[in-house]
Parts: C-alpha cells; structure tokens; sequence
C-alpha cells in the first residue's frame, strides 16, 4: 500500500514525536493501552463498514539512517483467531505550508477482517492512518518533572509548630460558658459526675465494663408465659376422674332397674 497524508506544521514537531512512544499511543486513535505495558500495546477498535474488530498488540517505530522511519505492528483478535502483521515505512517530506508524509508498506491479516470487502478494509486503514498522522503533529509531550518539583514547597521553608498555633475561641453557647465557669469556680465536678465517681469507687474495672445498665436504660425482663405442658399435667388427672365417675353413676341406676 502507498498512501499521503499533508499536515500544516514543520517535520520537526514530526520527528521529535515519532521518537517518543508515549507521544505515538497517544497519538493513536482509539488505543486502549495495557497497565504496566510497554507505551504502544493494548487494545485497538477497528471499524470496517458497520463491523468491529478488536485487536490486541504492539507496535515499534524506529527510526533509519535515512531519515526515513520504520512501523512494525502484531496484534490479534481479542475475540477470535485472526492476526495482522505490518510492516511500514514513513518518510517525511518538507511541502510549502507544511509537510508530507508518505506511508509505503505491506500488510497481511486473516480471521474476520479477510471476509471483509476489500475496499471497505483499506477505506478504514486509510482512515486510521490520516487520523494518526494528524494527532502526531498536534500531540503535547508528557508535562516534565521538572515542573512538578518547582510547584513543591521549598524543604527549608518554615513551618508552623504545634505549640504557635493560636487557641480557638470559646464556646458562643452561654450555657456551655455557664457550666464551665461554674466548674472553675467550685473546684468540684457537677453532682452527676460525682454520683458516676461514687457508684464506681470499690469495683474493678472489670465489674464497671460489664455492669448492666440501671434506672431508665435497664433491660425490660422477658414476661413469663405458661407452656402447654403444665396445662396438661392437670387436664389428664381430670379427665380421668370424670370418666371414672360417669362409670360408676352408670352401674348404680342399672343396679336400680
């Protein structure tokens, strides 16, 4: 394949973002790169007239000797059995207003992008590649580090200590004012606190952890209610003692007759 693409901007810009991987998976659209992988691998959608195709890969730009640069790209289908191999050359050519990039190279894929029409196949390629060259010219290099420890505080700025930072004001709620200036009139806790202290005093602290609550926060005991066997311990005897006697009122009226 041969295919052109002009962009508006100098072959500097160009070049200085074809020698950066980062700048190239940015540039390349619809790349969805793998955590902790090398800069161009990951995920890539290709759409080829109302079908999808997901590949999973790689890719390597090297530059020549010549000038010229060097793309070699493998990936496979995430969903299948298919692979596509390239291999591609990119010269760059200084034009008025801007500059020209040639892309010349071969490509081999089989799996569901061959049953594809061919022309909607290279329709999509060339597509992708007018979009990659375009953000190659526009794509910002990574912010440096270098600026990131500028806007960091000096280490020999000073620092507030704990014992110069200025106490709070007090409470705006008079009663709290009221309470406390009662407290630091008496000397003494309020009669709540020294009631608590009182009830605490000769128990282990055990035996305070694991009291159970008193007054209003007292556990309510369960009520008892009366089981079914209790009523027919007495209900059997009964029964008994009134068949018993309807035996023997029954014998002394035939006795009569």
């Amino acid at each position: 394949m041969e295919h052109q693409v002009f962009v508006p901007v100098p072959s500097e810009p160009l070049r200085a973002a074809l020698a950066d991987p980062a700048r190239i998976a940015r540039a390349l659209p619809g790349l969805q790169q793998d955590a902790g992988a090398e800069p161009v691998a990951g995920r890539l959608k290709l759409r080829v007239q109302g079908h999808s195709v997901t590949y999973r890969g790689t890719a390597r730009v090297a530059a020549r000797a010549d000038g010229t640069y060097a793309v070699e790209a493998d990936a496979t289908e995430a969903r299948g059995t298919g692979a596509v191999k390239l291999a591609l050359t990119l010269r760059l050519a200084e034009a008025e207003g801007g500059t020209t990039v040639t892309v010349e190279g071969t490509a081999n894929a089989d799996g569901r992008i061959a049953e594809l029409p061919p022309d909607a196949v290279h329709a999509a390629a060339t597509r992708l590649l007018n979009r990659f060259v375009e953000n190659l010219a526009t794509v910002e290099p990574a912010a440096d580090s270098e600026e990131g420890q500028e806007q960091a505080p000096e280490a020999g700025a000073e620092r507030t200590s704990v014992f110069d930072t200025e106490i709070p004001p007090p409470s705006l709620d008079p009663a709290a004012d009221h309470l406390a200036e009662d407290f630091a009139d008496t000397g003494e806790p309020p009669a709540e606190a020294a009631h608590a202290r009182r009830t605490m005093i000769g128990r282990s602290a055990e035996e305070v952890d694991h009291a159970p609550p008193r007054g209003r926060y007292a556990p309510v005991p369960a009520p008892q209610t009366v089981t079914a066997t209790s009523a027919l311990r007495w209900a059997a005897p009964a029964a008994a003692l009134v068949v018993a006697s309807a035996i023997v009122v029954s014998r002394a009226l035939r006795k009569r007759r």
